[in-house]
């Protein structure tokens, strides 16, 4: 298959018709059937079945999706470096960030830098912690934020600023809360637990097992914002970073800091050998201020 016969199977697979698939490409629907056609015969076995007017996938257009879903996207970004090289290098910031940081203290950063630069395209993502080095070496991004460096990578690192482990709760569950709470205060409330969420959440885990505490866990989120749904919805009471419960934060809810505090440092991290340019460590200064709350 090549690059085209790629993107017709994408489309077509996307939209489930010959004719979105058209439209979303803007060509012809005979060009799309005939492209669709040679690309099941090179690869010998049918990549559709027509039923009630739609084409539907079969088993190994299913195997095949998620390779040609990551060529499509890095096609995409291809055209995409190429229409910034066109409008002017350097005046897009490729910035990944922590869902958590995502939320609220990216778009924050942005939205301040673009009044002064306005002339600035920003390239956005969220990566979890584990795919933090895939994602530099791979070019997908330029600068990741996050709260813990890889160690044993080539990675440089700029300090942004620090955040701390809260407890995010409905007020209607603590209508007394202190303005700190102790980890034991919580022993016998529903706790939703991020012990499976990266270090942070393993740092979370390193305090209660200090502290000989059992919490009574009703559920398990592999991230901050999933468990702060959670206590929205009512589940019960979770322990999120702080950049997460102010994102989240709706009346009938609040935040507590931990006795005692649990803080972590925020790092702007890159390859050593592509260091964040001017406009970036412009952009990096920003974000610096938005997270120290400045």
């Amino acid at each position: 298959m090549n690059l085209r016969h790629i993107e017709i199977f994408h489309a077509v697979y996307v939209t489930g018709s010959v004719s979105a698939a058209a439209r979303a490409l803007n060509v012809s629907q005979p060009s799309v059937s005939k492209t669709l056609r040679h690309a099941e015969a090179l690869l010998g076995f049918a990549l559709f079945h027509r039923v009630a007017g739609r084409l539907v996938p079969t088993e190994d257009a299913h195997a095949m999706f998620d390779g040609v879903a990551d060529i499509q996207e890095r096609v995409r970004g291809l055209r995409e470096k190429g229409r910034n090289l066109r409008a002017g290098a350097g005046r897009t910031l490729r910035i990944s960030a922590l869902p958590s940081l995502g939320l609220g203290a990216l778009p924050l950063a942005v939205s301040r830098f673009l009044a002064v630069r306005p002339e600035v395209h920003f390239d956005l993502q969220t990566v979890h912690h584990d795919d933090l080095l895939r994602k530099l070496y791979e070019r997908e991004t330029d600068i990741a934020v996050a709260y813990e460096v890889p160690r044993g990578a080539p990675l440089g690192q700029h300090w942004l600023g620090e955040g701390e482990l809260v407890m995010f709760y409905r007020e209607q569950d603590l209508p007394d809360a202190p303005s700190r709470l102790e980890l034991a205060q919580l022993a016998d409330a529903p706790f939703i637990t991020l012990a499976a969420s990266g270090p942070i959440g393993q740092m979370f885990t390193r305090e209660v097992d200090r502290l000989g505490i059992e919490l009574r866990e009703v559920a398990s989120a592999r991230t901050f914002y999933i468990a702060a749904a959670l206590v929205r919805a009512g589940v019960g009471m979770a322990v999120v970073d702080s950049f997460t419960a102010e994102a989240w934060m709706a009346p009938g809810l609040s935040m507590r800091p931990l006795r005692p505090s649990l803080a972590f440092d925020v790092h702007a991290i890159h390859l050593v050998d592509r260091p964040p340019s001017a406009l970036a460590g412009e952009f990096l200064g920003v974000l610096a201020d938005v997270i120290e709350g400045r």
